[in-house]
């Protein structure tokens, strides 16, 4: 198969590079395009293009022409203030891919969806895809993964000769992605190598739970419906379901317990500081976002994870903890001395844009 991959530099992107098998013909499209000469990227034809930009539907058109497949995994999650505003990459740049995939006659879609698209399940039991994808109000990633799915649904019904997948995975991790992660998540003034030790806190309140998949695993279940032109959603979690407690021992460091207001409040002020890059808007969504039921998976793509939620968390903190990266930008090793993480500090103001 031709196979155009948008954010193939990125976290399932250099994964997904990783799954196919060496008979495909593959181009990757990036903002910022990522070592040719290393592993798995080199597997890859490259492409600079910013798919938010007003002209990107033009430029994407060429390159999809005579693709078989075309996969989206292109989205800005947690942006630094000098990145492209994150509604211009994920609602414009999803339109231009789809714009683009409609001129050029691309006859398959797959779409990285994800389960922060579902509306809250009050109950905390596993939904299936028929659940609604209204989204989480205090969370901008939520909401903008729901309007993906909307935009998805029109797409479907106005082009119904395009098979077209969308995969809903939960919170996606791996080793590899660990110098992205410790940008998103940890405060500058804070070496890695302390996350996961025996003694170190872990504050997390009563009633938190959640699910993981590895990149490998999600890099799995694309290849699957690329092979089998499958369509419609699929849920995508390892079986196990973390609480509070069983996350904290997965990272490796002793809980602390703390009320959600209370650490909502403590991490609205360190984000407002720049003391740390994580927005609340994250622990909203980490706390209402619904659990997911990945039977359809298992049924119809045959796809079955080798990573439990644990090993996953526990793989990423492996990571972080040892600074390991892959040579792109989205996931190049974080290694900054003390100098350096004192200029990460955002001065009173915060480091990323917000997701509120």
């Amino acid at each position: 198969m031709r196979i155009v991959i948008t954010g193939a530099s990125g976290n399932v992107g250099t994964a997904l590079l990783r799954a196919l098998g060496p008979g495909h013909d593959v181009a990757g499209v990036a903002r910022r395009v990522p070592d040719r000469a290393a592993e798995p990227y080199s597997r890859a034809e490259w492409h600079s293009v910013d798919i938010g930009a007003p002209d990107a539907d033009e430029l994407l058109t060429g390159i999809f022409t005579g693709a078989d497949a075309v996969v989206h995994l292109a989205w800005a999650i947690s942006p630094a203030w000098s990145d492209p505003p994150m509604a211009r990459t994920n609602e414009g740049g999803t339109a231009n891919v789809l714009k683009a995939v409609s001129k050029a006659g691309v006859g398959q879609v797959v779409c990285a969806s994800s389960a922060a698209a579902y509306a809250p399940e009050p109950n905390d039991e596993k939904v299936t895809e028929d659940w609604p994808c209204r989204g989480i109000a205090a969370s901008a990633y939520s909401r903008g993964k729901a309007d993906l799915e909307d935009a998805l649904d029109l797409f479907t019904s106005a082009h119904p000769d395009v098979a077209v997948a969308w995969m809903r995975p939960c919170a996606i991790l791996q080793r590899r992605a660990a110098g992205e992660f410790t940008r998103w998540l940890l405060p500058p003034a804070l070496p890695p190598r302390l996350i996961g030790g025996r003694f170190s806190p872990v504050p997390l309140w009563q009633g938190l739970r959640l699910q993981a998949v590895h990149t490998d695993d999600v890099a799995e279940a694309f290849r699957l419906a690329l092979e089998q032109r499958a369509v419609g959603p699929f849920n995508l979690a390892a079986e196990d379901v973390l609480d509070a407690s069983a996350f904290a021992h997965a990272v490796g460091g002793t809980r602390i317990a703390v009320p959600k207001p209370v650490a909502r409040t403590v991490a609205r002020a360190a984000w407002l500081a720049g003391l740390q890059p994580l927005h609340p808007g994250w622990l909203e969504l980490a706390d209402q976002a619904a659990l997911v039921d990945a039977s359809r998976a298992r049924l119809v793509l045959g796809w079955t994870p080798r990573y439990s939620s644990a090993e996953t968390v526990q793989d990423l903190v492996a990571g972080m903890r040892r600074k390991d990266g892959a040579p792109s930008a989205p996931l190049a090793s974080s290694r900054p001395g003390l100098l350096d993480r004192a200029r990460a500090l955002g001065r009173g103001r915060p480091t990323r844009q917000s997701q509120a």
